[in-house]
């Protein structure tokens, strides 16, 4: 039996801490953090999904970081795996950044990708 260490399935940076910190600050309810997900959709196949959580769900992969947490839904947590979020403001647009390893192809417009599932039997590199 090989036993592995529990690894993060995502990361997030400081600016994406933030804001996720003044998303949940500026509620107009009791939340816990920001649940990130996966859904069918846009012109590369696949949409981002985050919605502010008010209850933990079975199977949620939480990600307590920063100061902030997130939760993964467990059917994106496949495609997911490796995953950097950030957050950035430019002149035209501000946003979540995802850098995910697991992406294949982004459309033009930046809202939706094509992912391919990480491999389950990944093991995280020893620190």
């Amino acid at each position: 039996m090989t036993v592995r260490s529990k690894f993060q399935v995502m990361s997030l940076t400081d600016a994406a801490a933030d804001r996720v910190r003044e998303l949940v600050e500026n509620a107009d309810r009791d939340v816990l953090g920001l649940r990130v997900g996966i859904k069918t959709g846009g012109c590369a196949g696949m949409e981002y999904t985050m919605d502010l959580v008010e209850e933990a769900k079975p199977g949620d992969d939480v990600i307590d970081e920063k100061g902030v947490k997130l939760y993964v839904d467990p059917s994106a947590v496949l495609f997911l795996l490796g995953t950097e979020m950030d957050f950035e403001v430019t002149k035209f647009r501000s946003g979540f950044i995802f850098k995910n390893p697991n992406e294949v192809s982004a459309c033009g417009c930046g809202e939706s990708v094509s992912l391919q599932a990480a491999d389950p039997n990944f093991t995280a590199p020893q620190a």
